[in-house]
């Protein structure tokens, strides 16, 4: 069975940090790519960053470029999302998603959300002093 279990955010102070986690079950070590999405007040759900199977290309939006950024460690078979320098427009409820197979992208690529057919529980950021 394909599951993505995430973990992390929370409740962190405008300029602090956080890191995601997604843990992939049933997929092959390297052989999915990921997308990190955000559903937040006003706009409807957008792609964060995304990282190729391999994790040689991690991908961030402009948005949050410099600032966010996809790894991955395909030995614990996890993809992490590193927060730093955040914002209160950051908040929101945060969603890995993944894309079965060896998918390798140019940089500056992310496929589009339809594509992705496996998705994790969400997890929600509070960026609030």
């Amino acid at each position: 069975q394909l599951r993505l279990v995430q973990s992390g955010g929370g409740l962190v102070q405008p300029g602090g940090s956080l890191r995601l986690s997604c843990q992939a079950s049933g997929f092959a070590p390297g052989n999915y790519a990921v997308g990190w999405f955000r559903d937040g007040p006003g706009h409807e759900r957008q792609i964060v960053a995304c990282i190729t199977s391999s994790g040689a290309i991690a991908t961030s939006a402009d948005f949050v470029k410099g600032r966010f950024i996809a790894s991955r460690d395909n030995v614990k078979n996890t993809v992490y999302l590193q927060m730093n320098n955040l914002k209160r427009e950051d908040s929101g409820v945060y969603y890995c998603a993944a894309l079965d197979g060896a998918n390798e992208y140019v940089p500056g690529y992310c496929p589009r959300m339809g594509e992705y057919g496996w998705w994790g529980q969400g997890t929600q950021v509070t960026v609030s002093s």
